[in-house]
């Protein structure tokens, strides 16, 4: 199966979004002066900044080297590092570890949850939003129908995703040593960039996985269908709006 491959300025300039949304988290975070915090799948190091500017120190990683890069370049006073979110250890202990929109692609959340313990200290927080339990599941479903239909492929075999439910992953968080202070799951339609284009180019920025071995006129063909099935749902006046569902987690270590 092909990793998935992250164009940052594409990212930039095309998903926006996810940063924006990620703010609201960055306030629930509610960073202090002096703080050290990890900012864990920073991608292009927006939210890190964001943090960054109430005094706190920052460090962003992310397993994506062009992602790192682009950050680096961005901001060059924060520090940035390339690290796999599921297995990671630090030097010092972080006041908090804050993580947006990336915890859904770290498919063993076990190691990623007992990473992030062994990184904070004692009472450190651990504040996260990611793709929970139905998350973009009418897109999924299109491709899945897709796939099996014209090419005989079972999508759930590629699928690079975990969306968990609440009660799933506070059930990881309190094995591991947590105490979950907050877990809510809501859903969050997020209107994508591109209009009547807009599930081609989601699919063409987080979708690599699904389509290893396919021609570039395979691959179109099937966005095509996807993009298609989709719309009676997602389709609102002028824009697609994915069906996103989000988990959001304030935990504490004891």
């Amino acid at each position: 199966m092909s990793e998935q491959i992250w164009k940052p300025r594409d990212y930039d300039r095309q998903l926006s979004f996810v940063s924006a949304y990620g703010k609201g988290l960055a306030e629930l975070l509610a960073p202090r002066a002096g703080e050290r915090i990890l900012d864990l799948g920073c991608g292009t190091g927006d939210l890190a900044y964001e943090i960054s500017t109430a005094g706190a120190y920052v460090t962003g990683m992310d397993s994506a080297v062009e992602m790192i890069e682009q950050a680096q370049t961005k901001y060059k006073s924060l520090a940035f590092r390339v690290g796999n979110g599921e297995n990671f250890t630090v030097e010092a202990p972080y006041d908090a570890v804050f993580s947006n929109a990336a915890l859904h692609w770290m498919k063993n959340a076990a190691g990623a949850v007992r990473s992030v313990h062994g990184a904070l200290r004692s009472g450190g927080r651990f504040v996260a939003e990611f793709g929970g339990q139905g998350n973009i599941e009418t897109i999924y479903e299109a491709l899945r129908t897709v796939f099996a239909d014209h090419y005989g492929i079972d999508a759930d075999t590629r699928n690079p995703w975990y969306f968990p439910s609440v009660a799933e992953y506070a059930t990881l968080l309190e094995a591991q040593g947590f105490r979950v202070r907050m877990a809510h799951h809501y859903d969050r339609p997020t209107k994508l960039s591109e209009g009547k284009e807009g599930v081609r180019y989601w699919l063409l920025h987080f979708g690599d996985h699904f389509f290893t071995g396919f021609t570039a006129e395979e691959r179109e063909h099937a966005i095509a269908r996807i993009s298609q099935i989709s719309y009676d749902t997602l389709w609102h006046e002028d824009a697609y709006y994915a069906d996103y569902k989000r988990l959001r987690i304030i935990a504490e270590k004891l």
